[in-house]
């Protein structure tokens, strides 16, 4: 790739993800502004998928981290969770690599505008833990299926996927939402982790553009989250 034709993709790609990371960050759903960014700067449907998980993938697996640190993840629920997402991505990822290019961009022009009206419409999160009703026999083959079914979805498009999985952890698990919001983290981390070894494998990842972008998701996550926390500190002072 030519040094103008990357600062040209750069140029539109890296303030769009910037927004997308705070997006993302406050409500949930920036990869409808970060994938349509890439296809706008110029990237084929399948490059634009996997250059896409490169700038996913290193937010979520700090958010991941972060809720592990403050022992907000519930095992085993999260372990098995995250090993459906792992078989999830990779078979959703193939199926990106082996559409053709017009047949899957046609896809993307149908369901981004059709996920953004879901998310703005679906909010109703759980409000309070009530999975003792289920049990371990019952919380370990949903919260697989969750993993297996929402990550396949993430693997082969993924904007809203983090959404989809707590909606599915607070409906079908009765998770309260922080334990779901912990449990979401691991799988969609594993979930962009498993795409991006696949599509990469595969050869679609632009590093070049990826890399770049990946900083600038990580700094509009970061601008999001300090200002929320200022904002509550405020709040609190007043």
């Amino acid at each position: 790739m030519e040094w103008n034709d990357l600062l040209h993709i750069l140029l539109i790609v890296c303030p769009l993800v910037f927004l997308g990371g705070i997006v993302d960050a406050v409500a949930g759903g920036g990869g409808l502004i970060t994938l349509p960014a890439y296809l706008l700067a110029g990237l084929d449907p399948h490059a634009a998928s996997a250059t896409n998980k490169c700038g996913n993938v290193w937010g979520t697996l700090l958010s991941a981290y972060r809720f592990w640190r403050r022992g907000e993840i519930r095992m085993p629920s999260a372990a098995w969770g995250a090993a459906g997402a792992l078989v999830g991505a990779w078979a959703g990822a193939q199926l990106n690599l082996i559409l053709p290019d017009r047949f899957l961009y046609y896809i993307m022009l149908v369901i981004v505008p059709v996920m953004a009206v879901f998310l703005l419409l679906k909010r109703d999160f759980g409000t309070e833990d009530r999975s003792g009703e289920l049990g371990v026999g019952k919380l370990v083959p949903l919260s697989l299926a969750i993993g297996l079914v929402i990550g396949c979805y993430d693997g082969f498009f993924g904007p809203g996927a983090g959404t989809f999985l707590t909606l599915a952890f607070t409906g079908l698990c009765r998770f309260d939402l922080l334990t779901a919001a912990g449990n979401t983290k691991v799988a969609n981390a594993t979930s962009n982790l498993a795409s991006l070894v696949t599509f990469a494998l595969g050869g679609k990842v632009l590093w070049a553009v990826g890399i770049p972008a990946a900083l600038f998701g990580l700094a509009g996550g970061y601008v999001a989250v300090s200002y929320t926390h200022l904002r509550a500190h405020e709040t609190s002072a007043h």
